[in-house]
């Protein structure tokens, strides 16, 4: 299933995406039930091409997976974590495809750095997830991230609330995709202005999907909507007005922000 989130006749709606004659279609709208199903009308068929696509998410929480690879962690000078380090930012971070970064004032910030991620869609509720538990059954998809951070902060703070958490610092989209495999490898790249900057692949994960899912568990209790970010791979830097930042992972597609 590939679904996205776009404006139909003057709302937001989720519409079932198809291939028809080789183009993608939305041809279906999407609502989603409270025990995770979903119920599909008819529309008449829209080319995804031409929509006007929205974040494909509206989670009560977004959950991140910091310094996941290790490259990345090297990077910034930081030790290799023994268990998944969370960190949390918040629903109005969240921009769709094609809005625009906005970089806080500099009397705040003066580093503000992409960070291109694949991040998953919750499908059912989810709280303490056992060891031989089948986390597949809690996804509903996955998309493209960035987890835009203001580095100065970062490091002046210590918690990442502030750094992590300004208005459209979590760019989505452009699309969810079930049809796609963390453990069988996905690679994920982010471009600046066209220069390719970061390359991974999930098989790199310190922590893979499952053990993700059951250390958050065990603190929270994941909601249909919520969305959890795998982390970076190495080549994070910063961005400056005017430029133009593109996520793309294989089999999802390229998330596209311009930065102001």
């Amino acid at each position: 299933m590939r679904y996205c989130r776009f404006q139909y006749k003057d709302a937001p709606a989720y519409g079932l995406i198809e291939a028809v004659k080789g183009e993608d279609v939305i041809t279906r709208r999407v609502t989603w039930l409270p025990n995770g199903d979903n119920a599909v009308s008819l529309i008449d068929a829209i080319p995804l091409a031409t929509a006007d696509l929205l974040a494909p998410v509206e989670p009560s929480k977004i959950l991140c997976v910091g310094r996941n690879y290790r490259e990345h962690a090297s990077e910034l000078g930081n030790e290799v974590p023994k268990e998944p380090l969370i960190f949390l930012k918040p629903p109005s971070s969240v921009i769709g495809p094609g809005d625009s970064i906005v970089r806080p004032p500099e009397s705040l910030t003066q580093r503000v750095d992409f960070e291109g991620e694949v991040a998953v869609v919750i499908g059912r509720r989810c709280r303490n997830m056992t060891e031989g538990d089948d986390g597949r059954k809690y996804i509903r998809g996955y998309t493209c991230l960035n987890d835009v951070t203001a580095r100065d902060l970062q490091k002046k703070d210590g918690q990442w609330a502030r750094a992590k958490g300004f208005d459209t610092f979590c760019p989505v989209g452009p699309i969810v995709t079930d049809e796609i495999d963390l453990g069988k490898g996905v690679e994920v790249t982010t471009k600046l202005n066209g220069e390719q900057k970061q390359h991974g692949n999930t098989t790199e994960f310190i922590f893979d999907l499952g053990v993700v899912l059951r250390y958050v568990s065990a603190f929270c209790t994941l909601e249909p909507g919520d969305v959890i970010s795998t982390g970076t791979p190495a080549g994070v830097g910063p961005m400056k007005a005017g430029d133009v930042v593109e996520v793309t992972v294989a089999g999802i597609g390229t998330l596209r922000n311009v930065v102001e």
